[in-house]
């Protein structure tokens, strides 16, 4: 079985996030400033995000940066 890489757990987790919120994917893009493709390929760890855009993730999700990191 394959090893999920870094961008593919950080996506997994910002997904969770997401879901949970009940939030779509265009909503946390018009949040966040990000467009919605871009939090698509984010969650599906095809999008190497920068820290400046995880961090708004992260604050548009209400949670730390350090919680989509682990």
């Amino acid at each position: 079985m394959a090893r999920l890489s870094v961008q593919q757990k950080l996506g997994k987790k910002i997904k969770e996030y997401r879901v949970r919120l009940d939030v779509t994917q265009e909503k946390l893009g018009e949040t966040t400033g990000l467009d919605r493709t871009y939090i698509s390929g984010v969650e599906r760890g095809v999008r190497n995000p920068s820290l400046r855009n995880i961090e708004k993730i992260a604050k548009a999700l209400k949670v730390k940066v350090s919680d989509l990191l682990q």
